[in-house]
């Protein structure tokens, strides 16, 4: 029999907007308990890599991400209590501000899991230039919805231990909601932002993004109440999960993951969910490999900034022609984003077009605004290797990229927009031989025809 778990101590993190400081606060705070001992497992509200990856660094854990579009309510909770069984701590940082969804109603909002996993909240307020109206902010926040256990509040961006003193007095006089640490007014960016987010840890390497996580722990120790937000938190009590069994003799499928500086947007979930199905997963860099390994029987080539690797993977001409070698044989490749644009014709960046991996005629281009943001949902309308036709699937798109030149139809493509941007025309999904490429990210625990559509392929690969 299974014994349960010592408690595991449970919070969000949540802004009043984005920007407001709770990835920082996030990081911070995590790196933090890892320093005291704690095994601290992070997850990420919402559709998001790179605040994920940072978690994952701070904590050395993976982090799993909660989305209320993306997943049931029975995946989400499932999914919290497989993940925080065992825990010292389990920190989910939200997205946006707090009651931001996809209606007025807040549909969708990190105040709607907290809800859901009736979880305290520590609120995250960018105080710059202000004082007693932070605290009727967080008044508004904690008034809006009483559902919503609002249990302490972080100070960010505090000019002096004056400005400190006021707000902090405000707040929670006027609130009755202690505040449980500041975030000074930084003269060093820590986490420098491009297009809607930070820099992805995987491009600082290694050892920069040590020193990054390094310093919010430091930042953390000395203005953060960490004893207080331990007493905070939600303490629970998990069942182990049980340990996953291979079925024996289940021959096992060998799929291939571009993942480097270039292609880094993965799920854990989705991993696991390729894994938990009888695939070995074999790492492989896009910008030092020589070719792709042999024994593949699929590839998969999630997002990313290729865009900033342009150059590298434009003279690594040998891998990008095995690549496209691979797909002219028949190899099952599910391109997502940035895989989508690598298996293009080419780029132009700052006005230098670089050849890609030339398996479909499609020159793009990088715009300066956002192209397409927010979730997505597809129906199946074209005969393909992973989905059949018919199936529905819900997912995010975030681009700036911009389809320069592409000698293709609309109509050829597989998938129907219910809702987001796609490729164009309102559709996604480019096809050649067992080949499907798209815009749309999918999240495993939402979509469980995606793993099984790949690891079907794999299965099936030509011989």
């Amino acid at each position: 029999m299974n014994k349960k778990s010592s408690a595991t101590r449970c919070f969000i993190i949540a802004g009043l907007s984005g920007g407001s400081g709770k990835s920082v606060a996030s990081v911070a705070l995590a790196a933090a308990l890892r320093r005291r001992g704690q095994r601290v497992v992070p997850f990420k509200k919402g559709p998001d890599y790179i605040d994920a990856g940072w978690l994952t660094a701070a904590a050395a854990q993976p982090c799993w991400n909660l989305d209320p579009f993306l997943m049931s309510a029975a995946a989400i909770t499932e999914s919290f209590r497989r993940h925080a069984a065992g825990a010292d701590f389990a920190l989910i940082e939200g997205n946006r501000g707090l009651y931001d969804g996809v209606t007025a109603d807040g549909e969708f909002s990190t105040a709607e899991l907290a809800v859901l996993l009736d979880l305290p909240v520590l609120l995250v307020v960018n105080c710059s230039k202000a004082t007693r109206t932070v605290a009727a902010m967080v008044l508004g926040c904690r008034e809006l919805d009483k559902r919503v256990r609002i249990a302490g509040v972080i100070l960010n961006q505090i000019a002096s231990p004056r400005h400190e003193q006021v707000v902090r007095q405000a707040v929670e006089q006027d609130t009755g909601i202690p505040v449980a640490g500041v975030i000074p007014r930084l003269t060093e960016d820590i986490f420098p932002m491009r297009h809607l987010g930070v820099i992805p840890h995987q491009e600082y390497g290694d050892a920069n993004a040590e020193t990054a996580v390094s310093q919010l722990a430091a930042l953390a120790e000395a203005h953060f109440d960490l004893d207080l937000i331990t007493r905070l938190a939600e303490p629970r009590c998990f069942e182990p999960p049980p340990v996953l069994q291979e079925a024996s003799g289940t021959a096992k499928v060998r799929i291939g993951i571009l993942r480097d500086a270039a292609f880094q947007f993965y799920y854990q979930e989705n991993l696991d969910a390729l894994r938990e199905g009888g695939a070995d997963l074999i790492t492989i860099n896009a910008l030092t490999a020589d070719r792709l390994p042999d024994g593949l029987d699929a590839l998969y080539i999630g997002g990313g900034f290729p865009e900033t690797s342009a150059g590298r993977l434009a003279e690594n001409a040998s891998f990008r022609e095995s690549v496209r070698q691979a797909a002219e044989r028949g190899l099952p490749i599910y391109a997502e984003c940035g895989g989508l644009i690598f298996l293009g014709r080419s780029i132009i960046v700052d006005g230098t077009e670089y050849p890609l991996a030339g398996v479909f005629p499609v020159t793009f281009a990088m715009s300066d605004k956002p192209q397409a943001h927010g979730y997505t949902a597809f129906t199946v309308e074209r005969k393909n290797p992973f989905y059949p036709v018919g199936t529905q699937i819900k997912g995010h798109e975030f681009r700036y990229s911009v389809v320069k030149n592409w000698d293709g139809a609309p109509e050829n493509l597989a998938l129907r927009m219910e809702r987001g941007t796609g490729f164009q025309s309102k559709r996604d999904g480019l096809l050649k031989n067992n080949v499907l490429a798209l815009y749309t990210h999918v999240l495993a625990p939402g979509a469980p025809e995606w793993a099984a559509g790949l690891l079907r392929a794999a299965a099936r690969r030509p011989t």
